[in-house]
């Protein structure tokens, strides 16, 4: 069953390679989706693929990598409908 989900991660997530990390993982796990900064601070992904992987992603999600301080993950399934081919870093 495939899952969809879209998440905005707070806390200390821009420079500290968050991004290229959660890509990392999410090809891993063989998820397809994208993941990118906001100007606001916090980082933006979306993402698909075998329910159980992209609940082990969210999950990852919630600590990042050793430099990242992650203070909130929020969850949503999206607005419309995405077909991605890969995991991509905008």
């Amino acid at each position: 069953m495939t899952k969809t989900i879209h998440a905005f991660v707070s806390g200390r997530v821009q420079g500290v390679f968050y991004r290229a990390s959660l890509a990392e993982k999410a090809q891993q796990l063989q998820l397809c989706g994208f993941v990118r900064n906001l100007p606001d601070g916090r980082v933006e992904y979306l993402v698909q693929g075998a329910a159980d992987r992209v609940d082990a992603l969210v999950q990852w999600s919630q600590q990042g990598p050793p430099f990242a301080n992650v203070t909130d993950v929020t969850c949503r399934e999206p607005d419309a409908e995405h077909t991605f081919s890969d995991f991509s870093i905008r």
